[in-house]
């Protein structure tokens, strides 16, 4: 488990290194903006991440004037994002990986050289 993702504070701690009331954190969780890890005891424990994403919610609410369900929508996005960005570097291993096998057998040709998104397919 990555280092930021240990749940190590208690909600209170955590409303205060958000800079909100820990009746905000419970709230944030119940619309689904945030799922803190629990104990045993079924007490609510974040991580430095949920930190960062507490305060990336408090800037979006009180600095942008997006209101909760437009938050929960951004974060989405941004999760969706980020495993779209995943994805592609794993592809793009895959390929360089064949690309030094296929270097003995002959030459490959480049995707964007073949292939061109539906948004400029017109363009040619």
């Amino acid at each position: 488990m990555p280092e930021d993702e240990r749940a190590v504070y208690i909600i209170s701690v955590a409303a205060e290194l958000a800079g909100v009331h820990p009746q905000t954190l419970r709230i944030y969780e119940r619309k689904g903006l945030v799922a803190p890890k629990r104990t045993a005891g079924n007490t609510r424990r974040y991580s430095d991440r949920d930190i960062r994403l507490l305060r990336q919610i408090q800037d979006l609410t009180q600095e942008r004037g997006i209101n909760l369900a437009g938050v929960k929508r951004i974060i989405e996005l941004q999760a969706q994002l980020e495993a779209l960005r995943a994805q592609t570097n794993e592809l793009q291993e895959q390929l360089r990986t064949r690309a030094e096998a296929a270097d003995t057998q002959g030459k490959i040709v480049p995707l964007h050289s073949v292939f061109l998104p539906p948004w400029q397919a017109g363009s040619r």
